[in-house]
């Protein structure tokens, strides 16, 4: 789930690419020599590589025709420091597990863009001095996997740091300078009005560092959501704050507007269907819009609320569905018609983890099984049971 789920010259700004164009080409260690068409950057859904059971995604490209994939989070170390790591924990520096996911994914095709900060965790924009020495830290991870797209994830409690925010968007606009047709897009909060007070500095932020990316995307859940009605208004609302804040006719602010979604039930108890995403994705296609993408693909399969205690699950959707149907819609912004035939669901991982003891002292990363449910802990804690409290110390990681 998003939320238990982080000084060099004037950089130019970038023009939104015509779809089917290709970004920047490079060679590198991980053996990318091409890219997608921005398209498919643009409708890669989320995916966690290393947490949430995560799903084969080459059978999800098998059975639907996705190329293209959303890795998420990049945080800075849980320890400190300004460098790279997958969740706080895992150093990017000698990833062979992620990298292994991105070499099967390529191996059949696609591509993957990789997301930084998101909900959880201690962000790069935080850790690091100043935007030089946060676009440092992200130039290692564009060129351990050889990245032709990057996502800046930009929500609570990150966007509410006006210096953290500085550095994000700073180090986006160097990379963006430093990495020729780098598809860049921006992912922050949504609201009834598009987005809020803090989702607009970072849009002020951005238009004073003269930085244009090939899109700003919000998340219009969790925040009293009701259906894809609500949702379309939210887009048209942020339509008007993008035209306000850099000056842009409509046409304009549509073209660099972008969509994520979240599949099933929200973290708030919100539930967006089939028919939810596809009255959306009509919205993207009707007026042109960059991005369409959602939160995720570990999501995306089928479970019933009474499943997960009537909590919302990271590892499956709480709708009635077929395995990776959400994940059709993403292959119908990119332009390519779905496979036909029902795909077999993937079984999130049910077995539960040891029992969580009350006078065990646990760290990030360890999980532990209570109220027949998995828990990852997202930082030191001791006697504190999970899902005691919506922000506390554990992830659910579902049902077990």
């Amino acid at each position: 789930m998003r939320r238990l789920r982080a000084c060099l010259g004037a950089a130019a700004a970038v023009s939104l690419a015509a779809v089917g164009t290709t970004a920047l080409v490079a060679g590198n260690a991980s053996g990318a020599t091409t890219a997608l068409s921005n398209r498919w950057y643009a409708a890669a859904p989320y995916l966690m590589p290393l947490d949430n059971d995560p799903p084969d995604a080459g059978a999800i490209m098998d059975a639907t025709g996705l190329k293209a994939f959303q890795l998420a989070f990049i945080l800075a170390p849980d320890g400190g420091g300004c460098s790279p790591t997958w969740g706080g924990t895992a150093a990017v520096s000698s990833d062979t597990a992620v990298q292994s996911v991105v070499n099967t994914i390529r191996a059949k095709g696609g591509d993957v863009s990789v997301s930084i900060g998101g909900y959880g965790g201690t962000k790069l924009g935080q850790a690091c001095s100043d935007p030089a020495s946060t676009a440092a830290a992200y130039q290692q991870v564009i060129t351990k996997y050889g990245l032709h797209a990057i996502d800046f994830d930009l929500e609570e409690p990150e966007y509410e740091n006006t210096a953290a925010i500085r550095n994000e968007i700073g180090a986006a606009k160097i990379l963006q300078q430093n990495n020729p047709g780098l598809y860049v897009s921006v992912t922050t909060a949504g609201t009834a009005d598009g987005t809020g007070w803090f989702g607009k500095q970072m849009l002020l932020e951005a238009k004073s560092q003269g930085f244009t990316p090939n899109n700003f995307s919000i998340m219009p859940f969790d925040g009293g959501f009701n259906g894809a009605a609500s949702q379309t208004s939210a887009l048209t609302n942020f339509n008007a704050i993008l035209q306000s804040t850099f000056g842009w006719d409509q046409a304009t602010a549509y073209a660099h507007e972008g969509f994520s979604g979240m599949n099933g039930r929200s973290d708030t108890g919100e539930y967006f269907s089939q028919a939810d995403f596809q009255t959306v994705l009509d919205y993207a296609t009707s007026h042109d819009m960059d991005r369409f993408t959602f939160w995720s693909l570990n999501r995306d399969r089928q479970c019933t609320p009474a499943d997960n205690g009537g909590r919302t699950s990271g590892t499956c959707s709480s709708v009635a569905q077929n395995a990776w149907d959400f994940a059709k819609y993403s292959v119908k912004f990119a332009g390519v018609t779905p496979p036909t035939g029902t795909p077999t669901p993937t079984p999130p991982n049910t077995a539960c983890k040891t029992a969580w003891s009350s006078t065990a002292v646990y760290t990030a990363g360890n999980e532990v099984s209570y109220d027949k449910h998995n828990w990852k802990a997202k930082w030191w804690t001791q006697n504190e049971a999970p899902g005691a409290s919506e922000w506390g110390p554990w992830q659910d990681e579902g049902a077990c």
